[in-house]
């Protein structure tokens, strides 16, 4: 009994030698490059991969099928290729531009909005308040704290005065779980 506790200790200390291979690594410089400099090296092809200047947009408004194509569409060619996706898709939708003439809070009807929606960028004014939505201001920037699913459901929703489809027109979730830190980088911080 006691030569097999043997044999087994030594093929488990044969395996683990085997196994565990220790190399002197300390001339490794990763992301050369080639040429010794340690700079990381950005030669070569990348492609983008997702967008999402406004989040949900793209979840909700580009169909399945064209979501690769939408994600790799520079923001300068985004309208013309997709709005009118938008626009179809908000339609079916949202009860709140069933009708033509139908409009948001914005006073945009369905093509005006989608026509700001396709364009998956997020618009930032450089001397007013940087906001999604605070009650005046509308997409003038993104502060951390700003409730954006809210604010994009009650512009597809809401109608003219927020007030349509008030059960679509809020995702209820109205803080973030952590208070946001009041210095660089201001995130809170993870659980």
């Amino acid at each position: 009994m006691k030569i097999l506790n043997i044999k087994n200790t030594l093929t488990l200390i044969a395996i683990a030698a085997l196994c565990f291979n220790c190399s002197n690594d300390d001339d490794f410089t990763p992301n050369t490059g080639g040429d010794g400099n340690n700079e990381p090296d950005f030669s070569g092809v990348y492609i983008q991969q997702d967008q999402m200047g406004r989040p949900a947009v793209n979840t909700v408004f580009v169909s399945s099928d064209s979501k690769n194509m939408f994600n790799t569409t520079i923001p300068s060619e985004q309208n013309a290729d997709f709005q009118n996706m938008f626009q179809t898709n908000l339609e079916a939708l949202s009860p709140a531009f069933a009708n033509p003439g139908d409009m948001n809070a914005l006073g945009q009807d369905a093509a005006a909005f989608t026509t700001l929606l396709a364009t998956d960028v997020l618009n930032l004014s450089l001397d007013g308040t940087t906001t999604f939505y605070d009650g005046t201001n509308v997409l003038t920037g993104r502060a951390l704290a700003d409730d954006v699913i809210t604010v994009e459901l009650l512009l597809i929703f809401g109608g003219e005065d927020f007030s349509e489809n008030p059960t679509l027109s809020n995702d209820n979730v109205d803080a973030n779980d952590k208070p946001f830190l009041t210095s660089f980088p201001y995130l809170a911080a993870p659980w």
